[in-house]
């Protein structure tokens, strides 16, 4: 089973809004950092956003604004509401986690995620 699987992705036209999600299979007494990063086609995977256990939330300032990641509580199910979609945001949008020990800060500079899903496509036309 997959620790970490990502749904919801698809087309949707400019201006539009999605929802993914991404279910965890992780230790439901491990604290977790989460996040969400996206791959272009010929780029760089880029961090959109993370999230503790306790829900706080971090954001780069190039995704700021368009995109919410949120989560369930326990049952460690990640979101991210995408609204005001643009053709630039066309990518393959992966969750990942890793395991958060004392002390250690959930920021959008780690780089060192242990879980990752196999990704979910969303494609926006003009």
């Amino acid at each position: 089973q997959m620790p970490l699987r990502e749904t919801g992705g698809g087309s949707v036209q400019a201006g539009g809004s999605l929802r993914l999600s991404c279910a965890a299979s992780l230790n439901r007494y491990m604290p977790y950092c989460m996040g969400w990063f996206r791959q272009a086609p010929g780029k760089d995977r880029e961090v959109i956003a993370t999230i503790d256990d306790y829900g706080s939330t971090n954001y780069p300032d190039s995704t700021q604004g368009r995109f919410i990641i949120s989560k369930d509580g326990d049952k460690k199910t990640l979101f991210l509401q995408m609204t005001s979609l643009k053709p630039e945001d066309t990518a393959m949008y992966y969750c990942a986690a890793i395991r958060r020990y004392l002390g250690m800060k959930c920021s959008v500079h780690i780089t060192n995620f242990e879980y990752w899903g196999q990704g979910t496509q969303v494609t926006v036309s003009s």
